[in-house]
């Protein structure tokens, strides 16, 4: 079924509302959640509510945040999120990053005490619609990488984001997880009863699981087996994706002071905070190069990558960034896919906050 975005921000809001957030926070959630929908992210939209309930109702997030400055400098702050949910305080952060850069060229704001924030791309993306080149990591909530050589997952799926202003093309924007996959993607394809890409997710023995019930069940659910690092393989060099997750996590989870998985899940109880890291640089091109010349590079290096010939004259070499521009485009025009599991499952959360159900 197709749902207008404005549809699905309408009822993002009215649910949040009902579970105690301002309306201030409530409308940068949504926002930001529906943004990710519409950039084809499906795995970190409105398909997070149902999770975002169980927490809530977990008594994990503090609905009534009050973010506190713990450490402030001319080109860096530490921020305490209050245990919220992280939507608005990464707004906030990236925001602070971009207006800390103006000054001191470049600026980094690490977050502590935080719970999801969604796509990682939606903030690098803030910065870059200011002028300025965004990066934006974080650490995570579940347990579901496993390391190359290893038979049970210890890393989360650490994203990574990098967005860079050009004046005649859209920004650049790379927005990835460091595993071959998010894992709310599996969850996408098990909502959508459809078979995984054979190297996904992986068994306790390291061989490749495609049924998606049974995949969902190793990354959600079992002790044992997990999703791959990018890369895949040791002979595909999934220890550069195993790599790559840890330095995210050094930048998003360990600078800030926020909890690693693995070692906060041996005592944490169902109602404490994940107490999740997020890392937001900002970099002022005007630091480095004349007014418009950083720009303008870009845009021939964007040039160059799209006019490479093609292996295949209907497939058009594109740069990160023009798939989710295109699926916005198309979204904004016919709406967003909600699978039929999916729509049943915010039917229920939508009874128990006590709000008219409007998606449909």
């Amino acid at each position: 079924m197709r749902v207008p975005s404005g549809q699905i921000k309408s009822q993002l809001v009215s649910v949040l509302g009902a579970w105690g957030m301002s309306g201030a926070h409530a409308e940068t959630t949504a926002e930001m959640m529906v943004e990710t929908d519409l950039r084809g992210v499906d795995s970190h939209g409105i398909s997070m509510l149902p999770t975002y309930d169980q927490e809530f109702r977990n008594g994990r997030l503090n609905m009534r945040p009050v973010f506190k400055t713990v450490r402030d400098a001319a080109a860096t702050a530490l921020i305490d999120a209050d245990a919220s949910l992280g939507h608005p305080v990464s707004v906030y952060a990236m925001n602070l990053a971009v207006d800390k850069c103006r000054e001191s060229g470049v600026a980094v704001v690490s977050v502590v005490n935080s719970h999801h924030f969604g796509a990682a791309g939606c903030y690098s993306k803030i910065a870059a619609d200011r002028g300025v080149i965004g990066m934006v990591t974080a650490s995570t909530r579940g347990v579901t990488m496993v390391p190359t050589f290893g038979a049970e997952p210890v890393m989360g799926t650490n994203p990574l984001a990098f967005a860079a202003p050009a004046r005649r093309n859209p920004p650049f924007q790379l927005d990835m997880a460091t595993t071959t996959v998010a894992a709310g993607k599996v969850k996408v394809y098990k909502l959508n009863h459809k078979p995984l890409p054979s190297g996904w997710v992986v068994d306790g023995q390291g061989q490749p699981v495609t049924d998606e019930a049974e995949a969902f069940r190793y990354v959600f659910e079992r002790p044992e087996g997990g999703i791959s690092p990018v890369g895949g393989s040791r002979d595909m060099a999934s220890h550069k994706g195993y790599g790559l997750a840890v330095m995210v996590h050094i930048l998003g989870g360990v600078l800030s002071g926020a909890s690693f998985s693995p070692i906060r899940n041996r005592t944490q109880k169902s109602s404490d905070p994940h107490n999740i890291g997020h890392f937001f640089m900002a970099i002022d091109p005007r630091a480095f190069r004349d007014e418009g010349d950083f720009e303008n590079d870009l845009d021939q290096v964007i040039d160059v990558l799209h006019n490479t010939k093609r292996a295949d004259a209907n497939q058009p070499v594109l740069v990160a960034g023009d798939p989710e521009l295109a699926t916005r485009q198309e979204r904004l025009e016919s709406g967003v896919p909600i699978p039929d599991d999916l729509m049943e499952q915010l039917r229920a959360v939508v009874k128990r906050a006590d709000v008219p159900f409007t998606l449909a």
